[in-house]
């Protein structure tokens, strides 16, 4: 099986981040069609709802939210080549920053599942479970929430398995470790608080039974919480166990930057799976990649078999 795993920056990189424009849901969803074979489940960070940014200018929306508008594109790559739309998408919000009644922007996370290869059995979009770490009580009305999105699905051999999809913080500023840390992204304690609550959620959902966990963890290789995730509650990441990435040197592949930084903070992990290969993953920045200039992230794209 085939999963992605990106991050689309609310389909706002051609503004900068400022507001979703129609142009970027269509390059986006160009450059997945054109991912062959199909990917059997894309998981989407950075999805909003309904919001000023999204809809700013954004104006063909035909009061659709904004996956829905996505997916109008989507399924618009699709009938172009003659073939069928094959997704169904689950939505899971995550916070929303209003002045009154007015939304500014919303947050959330999205999941697309290939109906001819897999039937979902389970979620729980109507309940994100959230693994935020709020610190402070001061900062908790301003704080991000962050989630953990659950997909139980059943291939077409009646092989179980799960999917989850999550988001952490980045690093507090308000802790001391932020501006002594030469590297600061994944040594938060405020990150390693939501790893730590991330694993405990996906071991309570999973019950032993294989799972795949993908995201922007906000969080470079060979950090605290990669280590954790790594070491202490034994996730197999994609990268590292294809021999993808090199953990002496966290710049090797970046998947993310921000101005002229560089950083690898986007991963994918499996229990109870084998990771095939990434091929089409191609490193932040990459001219040859598909998705080049489409995001401030590189899409991570992995196959993987149940063992």
């Amino acid at each position: 099986m085939r999963i992605v795993s990106y991050n689309v920056r609310y389909f706002a990189h051609g503004l900068k981040g400022l507001a979703s424009t129609g142009s970027m849901k269509r390059r986006i969803s160009d450059a997945l069609h054109a991912v062959r074979p199909l990917p059997d489940v894309i998981c989407l960070q950075e999805i909003e709802a309904r919001s000023i940014r999204s809809g700013v200018a954004y104006r063909d929306h035909n009061g659709d939210n904004q996956l829905q508008a996505f997916l109008r594109y989507l399924a618009e790559s699709f009938t172009r080549e003659g073939e069928a739309m094959p997704y169904d998408s689950y939505y899971f919000p995550a916070h929303t920053y209003r002045v009154g009644k007015v939304r500014i922007y919303t947050t959330g996370l999205a999941v697309l599942v290939h109906r001819e290869t897999l039937r979902v059995i389970d979620d729980n979009q109507k309940a994100p479970h959230s693994i935020t770490h709020y610190g402070a009580e001061w900062l908790k009305p301003a704080k991000q929430t962050r989630i953990c999105a659950h997909l139980h699905v059943e291939d077409g051999r009646g092989k179980r398995f799960h999917v989850f999809n999550t988001h952490l913080s980045l690093p507090s500023v308000f802790a001391r470790e932020f501006w002594r840390e030469e590297r600061r992204m994944g040594h938060g304690r405020n990150q390693i608080s939501e790893a730590e609550a991330l694993v405990r959620y996906v071991d309570e959902r999973a019950r032993g039974e294989p799972f795949i966990l993908g995201g922007d963890f906000n969080s470079g290789p060979a950090s605290p919480v990669y280590r954790f995730l790594t070491e202490k509650a034994r996730l197999v990441g994609a990268q590292e166990a294809l021999a993808h990435l090199d953990l002496s040197n966290p710049e090797h592949f970046c998947t993310a930057g921000f101005l002229n930084l560089r950083m690898h903070l986007d991963h994918l992990f499996g229990v109870k799976v084998r990771w095939v290969d990434l091929e089409e993953t191609r490193a932040f920045g990459d001219p040859k990649s598909r998705f080049f200039g489409l995001s401030d992230h590189a899409p991570l794209i992995a196959r993987f078999e149940l063992e």
